[in-house]
């Protein structure tokens, strides 16, 4: 994809080790036609390496900054609570929102991903109607109505 068709574009990064769940994100946002370029990561130490162009995704015209991040808690090689640590505390990086998209309606991961300053928490439903209307709403208020400082 060229540099000018992203730019017209938003992208998400989604950070999710389950593929079944990271596939119906991607299907609900083309079916409600958030307009979006999604690019997938399946454990933590990837999606720190893509927020921070480093490794594979060091290459800023092929792996564009994110304007949203949608984040597990629950991966591989390094947690999503450290990622969302690490985001937070770069001043380059801060003001990317980061909605917690998991499983997990633990207590303690709420506070703690609020402590580190996530933009929202959601506990991902388990019936596929649900979750294609939660992706939908999802889709539309953090990549078109909601105002960010990239825009």
């Amino acid at each position: 994809m060229s540099a000018d068709a992203l730019s017209e574009t938003l992208v998400l990064l989604l950070v999710e080790d389950n593929d079944a769940h990271a596939e119906m994100v991607k299907r609900s946002f083309e079916q409600h036609k958030v307009p979006n370029v999604i690019f997938h990561v399946d454990d933590g130490q990837k999606a720190l390496d893509y927020v921070f162009r480093s490794g594979e995704y060091a290459d800023a015209d092929r792996y564009p900054s994110p304007h949203c991040i949608l984040l597990d808690l629950r991966l591989p090689k390094v947690d999503g609570l450290e990622v969302l640590r690490r985001i937070k505390n770069d001043a380059n990086t801060r003001k990317t929102p980061v909605v917690i998209l998991t499983t997990s309606s633990a207590d303690k991961d709420i506070a703690r991903s609020y402590e580190y300053h996530a933009n929202s928490y959601i506990v991902k439903p388990m019936d596929f109607t649900r979750f294609e209307s939660l992706m939908e709403d999802l889709g539309y208020y953090w990549l078109a109505w909601n105002q960010n400082p990239w825009r």
